[in-house]
């Protein structure tokens, strides 16, 4: 054999059947690694310890030099059933704890949809308690905050708050209003008209209406003003004279068997409480003899169905009854024919005379003994008629603003106007009584009219 030859080429003991170190590094590696996995996974302990095994005594078998190939496949043949016999421990040990992790997984999907279900109904519960607490105490917070839900569906709430009889006709004067209402950032429209009532109603100081409606003083001061000024220029036609076919197609029968249809107004005055002015004829123009203090004096004009339907400017308590009658504008009014009732004060035969209309008031004896009996009579009839007059007047006394002392600020005429604050609020008062049902006629006794 030349194996100096260029072309020789050796064929014996190349080295095919020795077993290199470096394979047995490469398992001895990967060994060391799936033991670490089997420590972290927890059921691949087994089949670390046979790989293990099987790695050890092919260790110990394999000879650095193997002469023939047929020992090396048997070798190769004996290690692949040992492994594959651990890889069927483990394969075994493995579909066992798969097994019992199925069912214990089973176990817990049974018992989840039952805490699930025992959760959600704990959940809706809780739900339903919170949306019921929410809901009272909501209707408990509009109960508090003095809006609609504060009045609606309480007549009796209405009343005494108000002085109106109902919230439909509350709400229909805040229909009538509430476009020419000032806007304010803490107060609602309903509100302003509410405060503006509650104080004719019941004279509650402004400071505690401040606190009520949780607004300064200056505020609510301003705002009641601006709602009169509204009220009275939207509403105060609602006093108005009627047509006199209205009044004779509503005449009560007690004024007809006495005086026919022709009675056209029953007339009374009465006075408000004022401050003292600084100025002294101020003072002597408002001081009246009847009451003893300084006052205001009104006289006030009812319909036979009771509804109010003149009402004049304020006069000094010291005008009198025939002095305010005669100069306030009533007398045009009257129509010929047309009939007043009054009281013995008001000596206004010639005035009335004068527009061809006829005054009755009661009789007095002027130096007589006694009266005749016609005249008493006449005299009873017209009391007892005039009895009315004097309800209506208590009517209009129940807005308790109008029986305080009134300050010498709500005497002076408003600006750009003949009128003063004063006359507004009067004005206002007997437009509301004017809202109530009439105390003289039911309402189904008597024709209604268009007027």
């Amino acid at each position: 054999m030349d194996q100096t030859n260029p072309d020789w080429v050796p064929t014996l003991h190349m080295g095919y059947s020795e077993i290199r170190t470096s394979h047995s590094d490469r398992h001895r590696r990967r060994t060391q690694r799936q033991q670490k996995k089997a420590l972290v996974g927890g059921f691949h302990n087994g089949a670390a310890e046979c790989e293990g095994e099987a790695s050890a005594e092919v260790t110990t078998e394999e000879q650095p030099e193997m002469d023939t190939t047929e020992e090396q496949h048997h070798n190769n043949l004996v290690i692949l059933a040992e492994g594959q016999i651990c890889v069927g421990q483990v394969e075994a040990e493995v579909t066992g704890a798969d097994a019992e992790n199925g069912d214990l997984r089973e176990r817990q999907t049974d018992q989840r949809p039952t805490n699930d279900c025992v959760r959600c109904v704990q959940s809706r519960a809780e739900i339903n308690r919170l949306l019921e607490e929410n809901r009272k105490l909501k209707s408990l917070l509009d109960k508090t905050e003095l809006n609609e839900n504060f009045l609606k569906g309480d007549m009796e709430k209405v009343k005494y708050y108000t002085g109106l009889t109902c919230f439909a006709i509350f709400m229909s004067v805040l229909d009538n209003v509430k476009a020419f209402l000032p806007t304010s950032k803490k107060l609602s429209h309903f509100q302003m008209l509410l405060l503006t009532l509650m104080r004719l109603r019941l004279d509650l100081p402004v400071q505690h209406l401040s606190y009520l409606f949780n607004v300064s003083h200056k505020t609510l001061s301003s705002v009641f003003a601006d709602t009169i000024d509204v009220l009275y220029a939207r509403l105060g036609i609602l006093v108005h004279w009627p047509e006199r076919h209205c009044l004779q197609a509503t005449m009560p029968p007690q004024f007809t068997e006495t005086f026919g249809n022709q009675v056209a107004i029953i007339v009374d005055c009465f006075e408000i409480r004022t401050e003292r002015p600084s100025n002294l004829k101020a003072r002597a123009q408002t001081y009246s003899h009847y009451k003893g203090t300084h006052t205001m004096k009104y006289l006030i004009g009812i319909t036979p169905q009771g509804a109010i339907s003149f009402i004049s400017k304020g006069w000094g308590g010291r005008a009198s009854d025939k002095h305010i009658t005669e100069q306030c504008g009533i007398l045009n009014k009257l129509l010929p024919g047309d009939v007043v009732l009054a009281d013995r004060d008001f000596d206004i035969s010639d005035a009335v005379g004068m527009m061809c209309a006829e005054v009755k008031i009661p009789a007095f004896t002027r130096g007589f003994c006694q009266l005749d009996a016609k005249d008493i009579e006449n005299t009873r009839a017209i009391a007892h008629l005039r009895i009315h007059v004097e309800r209506v007047i208590v009517l209009r006394n129940k807005f308790k603003m109008l029986h305080t002392t009134m300050p010498i600020r709500s005497l002076l005429p408003c600006e750009g106007e003949d009128v003063t604050f004063l006359d507004k609020i009067m004005r206002m008062c007997c437009v509301l009584v004017n809202m109530c049902p009439s105390v003289v006629v039911k309402p189904d006794t008597h024709e209604t009219c268009s007027c």
